[in-house]
């Protein structure tokens, strides 16, 4: 019933539109309905899927609201057909809220209590303005609790400025205003000047709210939660009354003059509070959306980047005091060993750590070495790249963000129960360099630390967008199915938690899988689930080649028909180019099956169980910077993307502290959007603009 709807909101035909959520009530999942039903949606990708699904969700509470809202108004008896008939036919919740109003159950109201005085006569004659002498008309009104014609009359305004601010086009010119004129301010509490620091910059802002960035928004409301600032949204009143009087002021009676003090009183007490409470709620919402895609966008970056693979690695998580910690991990990331050395201050053991390491590596056959970017990171890194090894070792530094997270988590204790939380920190920034999408799986998005403003935006929509960022790279990447851990699995189209623990225990019992086929005889894995799975999972060395592909077993039949029409077998069309050059796709197309999919098909035979992630590279951050004090102004350093948010993108250049290239400095040429010109984990080129020594902040270009 929202086809048309969605189709015209999104700009899609509303055959897709209805094709999709029928794949989504039937159970279908994004991954699955954008990878292998491209011709039931118009090919549609991941976040067109996903925009059908929120605005099918939105609608669908719009209609219980509704349904909600008439029932209410048919129990009062004043439920008209022309009423009904509005309802029904909005599909604006501010216009639905608005038709509710006057019909809403109330406190007890000024307004109210008037009414109980019996003085919605009054009210009456002095909104009809035909009254000269109002005070003689309020003065027959005097009795029981009504003392004399002033109360009367004050009596009678309430009820109209509750008419008024029940009035809907009333309503709609106000918001009229908000949204041409709204201005958000930003004061400091007073006395709060020296607690409130780091909001400096928005101790005295007064800014059009339709121009206002996200970023400056949510942090105004973050000083405004933290008690710093005094935060709030007006169009400037005299505009707003301009629109909102003439409409209810006729005439130039003194019964006129009555209406227009009841007009300002609405506006001042009732209306705008309410209008700017909706315009806080919708920018708020709206600057919240933002930031959400931003981190979102910087997840998926994050998840899909370079793997190092299956190699033997070294992992280390520095620090000074309490020494480095040590951990040896075998190619699929299995602890071999752990240890501690402390070759910086105050213990200075530098030969004794560079024997102990100089033996590991010999001992446990190392490939590479990882390292945690925190305290103690390029010290470290110095440290090792000293060394002299028995082979040739690479070096990486990684990024630790949440792998303390990880160490105290229930996940990192069902791993490494015998473990101290130092060896599981280790453990993870090992891991995360071989392969940073099955690691990252394991620890909340929100302290992975690429987000802009997230704790301060909704938690609901950010833990929806951001889970179903990581069940669309997972799906992306595809998963070895006899390698896979619980918690990487568990992202996979059509399993969650319970199968996923089903397939580890099944593994464990009877070994590694031989066919995808063999997924079905996993305890309540049925046949919708494995639809939905079978694809997104490897066999690395199946015996069918295919099931190392994201070629989907129900079209198996498809290649095996290819290959018997060359006089070939399936091996041997994934090996022959020439032989797969021969094949017309217009020959395989059927009711179920189109070029798409068939596409699709002939690019995964081209090379079948392929990694999409690039390839990772060593880099060096300048030997010469240490700290903040030797980064000066007209430097070009070398560095990496840590972040990046709508105002520009944050560079590790080495130190502790990260600089920024704002979104002016990003290029030679206009930019709207940085991510346009940057993404995470970029190895980059900056000139040093600025060094604020003082508040840690450093200012830093890409321009030529």
């Amino acid at each position: 019933m929202f086809d048309s709807l969605i189709a015209k909101t999104l700009n899609i035909r509303e055959k897709q539109v209805a094709n999709t959520i029928k794949l989504l009530t039937d159970g279908a999942t994004i991954p699955f309905i954008s990878r292998y039903r491209k011709e039931m949606t118009g090919e549609l990708n991941e976040v067109q899927i996903q925009e059908i699904q929120e605005q099918y969700e939105k609608l669908t509470e719009l209609e219980k609201r509704k349904e909600s809202i008439l029932k209410s108004i048919d129990e009062q008896g004043k439920l008209t057909a022309e009423l009904k008939k509005r309802i029904s036919g909005t599909w604006s919740m501010t216009e639905l809220e608005d038709l509710y109003l006057p019909y809403k159950p109330k406190r007890r109201t000024r307004a109210e209590i008037a009414r109980e005085r019996g003085l919605e006569p009054l009210a009456k004659i002095l909104m009809a303005q035909a009254e000269n002498n109002v005070e003689v008309r309020a003065a027959a009104f005097v009795k029981g609790d009504v003392k004399d014609a002033e109360d009367a009359l004050k009596g009678a305004k309430d009820i109209i400025a509750e008419w008024v601010s029940e009035n809907e086009q009333g309503r709609n010119r106000v918001r009229r205003s908000f949204e041409h004129d709204a201005v958000m301010s930003s004061k400091v509490i007073k006395g709060k000047e020296r607690d409130a620091e780091k909001y400096r910059d928005y101790f005295d802002v007064n800014e059009p709210l339709r121009r206002l960035s996200s970023h400056r928004l949510l942090a105004m409301r973050r000083g405004e939660a933290e008690g710093f600032l005094r935060v709030g949204i007006s169009p400037g009143d005299e505009n707003a009354l301009v629109r909102l009087t003439p409409l209810f002021v006729k005439g130039n009676t003194e019964a006129s003059v009555q209406v227009e003090e009841a007009v300002v009183d609405s506006y001042k007490r009732l209306i705008k509070p309410s209008i700017e409470t909706e315009f806080a709620n919708q920018s708020k919402e709206k600057a919240d959306e933002e930031a959400i895609r931003v981190f979102a966008e910087n997840l998926r970056q994050l998840l899909l980047a370079p793997p190092l693979g299956q190699k033997r690695v070294l992992a280390i998580d520095p620090g000074y005091r309490t020494g480095c910690k040590l951990v040896c991990l075998d190619a699929q990331g299995n602890l071999l060993h752990n240890e501690t050395i402390y070759p910086h201050p105050p213990q200075n053991e530098k030969a004794q750590a560079a024997r102990k390491i100089a033996k590991m590596v010999e001992a446990y056959k190392i490939e590479a070495i990882s390292i945690g970017n925190g305290t103690a990171s390029r010290e470290t890194e110095q440290f090792i790249q000293s060394i002299q090894y028995d082979r040739k070792v690479q070096v990486f530094v990684v990024s630790e963000n949440g792998a303390s997270i990880y160490s105290a988590s229930p996940t990192g204790r069902e791993e490494f129960p015998d473990y101290d939380v130092t060896v599981r920190g280790a453990v993870s920034i090992g891991r995360r360099l071989m392969d940073p999408l099955a690691e990252l799986v394991k620890i909340d998005p929100k302290s992975i630390g690429v987000g802009q403003y997230q704790h301060d935006v909704d938690q609901t929509k950010l833990k929806k967008s951001l889970d179903q960022t990581v069940i669309n790279s997972v799906n992306l990447v595809g998963v070895n199915l006899n390698t896979a851990s619980k918690h990487l699995l568990t992202y996979i189209s059509g399993l969650g938690p319970q199968l996923a623990q089903n397939i580890v225990d099944y593994r464990a019992e009877n070994g590694a899988f031989q066919s995808r086929l063999g997924l079905k005889k996993v305890p309540r894995l049925g046949e919708k689930a494995f639809e939905q799975c079978a694809g997104f999972l490897r066999i690395p060395n199946a015996e069918n080649p295919l099931d190392n592909s994201a070629v989907h077993p129900e079209s198996y039949g498809i290649v095996e028909r290819m290959a018997k029409n060359l006089k070939c077998t399936v091996p041997e069309l994934i090996q022959n180019r020439e032989l797969r050059q021969q094949i017309n796709l217009q020959d395989y197309v059927s009711e179920k099956t189109g070029l798409p999919t068939l596409k699709d098909i002939m690019e995964e035979l081209e090379k079948p169980g392929r990694d999409l992630r690039q390839t990772i590279k060593v880099f060096a951050f300048d030997p010469s910077i240490r700290t903040i004090d030797d980064v000066k102004a007209g430097m070009r350093l070398p560095g990496i993307v840590t972040n990046v948010t709508n105002f520009g993108a944050f560079v590790d250049i080495g130190i502790k502290e990260n600089g920024l290239v704002h979104i002016s400095q990003l290029a030679n040429r206009f930019i709207s959007n940085p991510a346009d010109v940057v993404a995470l984990h970029q190895h980059v080129e900056v000139n040093v603009i600025e060094v604020d020594k003082e508040r840690k902040r450093i200012q830093l270009s890409m321009k030529e």
